[in-house]
Formats: C-alpha cells, structure tokens, sequence
C-alpha cells in the first residue's frame, strides 16, 4: 500500500527546497526549467541528481545534450523562476531574455548573478514514475556575488532565507 498522490504531494509542499533554474545547451537546442528537486549525492566524485519530469517538452533536450548546470537562485531572481516554470506565455528565448547568461566548462548556461552556478555532465538517467533523474557530475562551480540569501519554495510559496547579521549581533 502507498500513499495517495494527493497525500504525497501536500507533505512535498511542506519539505522546503532551494529554488534552481537547471539549463542545457548543445545539439538538442538551449532550453531550461525552474526546479526544487535537486540534491547532493557524494563529493567524490562532486555529483548531484536533478529530477524532471518527463513528460516535459524540454526532457529529450537534456537527455541528448546530456550536460547541465544548476543555477540556484537569490531572492531577486523570481521573476525569472516564474518564467522558466512556464508562467505567461513565454518562449524560451523570452524566459533567457529575463537574465544575464554566460558558459562554464560544458556549454550550458550560467546564470550571471546566481547564488551559486553548478555546471555539469549527465552521466547517467533514471526513470522512475513520472520523473527522469539526472545523474550529474559537476566540472565548475562559480560562487555568486553579492548577499548570502536564497530563494526557497515552502508552503506553495516563495521564502527568502539567508544569514542576517542583525539578529547575529543581537545573540552576542
């Protein structure tokens, strides 16, 4: 017996995940999606598992790229989550439009003031239910400029989280 769908996916909305925009670039074309499913398997080597899934239009891009990178987003940045996850009527070179794009080590793009830029190649795919999971080994990872805050998805909803020196300095 499993739980129902509707069950699961309530208590999802009540695990808090980091907002990411994962792109791809290659042969298969350019193309990206907002994603909370994404997280560290081991440091030896560096890889992540990114979910998507598949029924998405974009799935087969990745697949024959077969490269990534994860942008994890600040606060600043949802506007441009919104996009990538298909809210309005955007295409895809609108929703690139919305940011400033550069390349690290495998061509896919790099989200000039992200958090953290984590580039890698997809070295194995999973499927499992509705989703593909993306087995990546990371080549580069670029640090953001700026404030130390992220973007999460909690509730539905959008949080900003982050280091705050006020209340630091008040626990001093």
């Amino acid at each position: 017996m499993t739980a129902s769908k509707l069950d699961f996916r309530n208590a999802m909305a009540r695990l808090g995940a980091a907002v990411n925009v994962v792109t791809t670039d290659g042969s298969a074309g350019r193309c990206g999606f907002t994603a909370s499913a994404v997280c560290a398997i081991t440091d030896e080597p560096p890889t992540l598992l990114v979910c998507m899934n598949r029924s998405s239009a974009q799935n087969p891009a990745f697949k024959a790229n077969q490269v990534l990178c994860v942008n994890v987003l600040a606060p600043h940045h949802r506007i441009l989550s919104a996009a990538f996850a298909g809210q309005g009527a955007a295409g895809m070179a609108d929703r690139f439009a919305t940011g400033r794009w550069s390349t690290m080590t495998t061509g896919a793009p790099a989200l000039d003031d992200a958090a953290v830029c984590i580039d890698g190649a997809i070295v194995e795919v999973l499927e499992r239910g509705t989703h593909s999971m993306f087995l990546t080994e990371i080549r580069a990872v670029r640090i953001g400029p700026g404030e130390e805050q992220g973007l999460i998805w909690f509730g539905r909803q959008y949080h900003s989280i982050g280091h705050r020196t006020d209340v630091m300095e008040q626990r001093a």
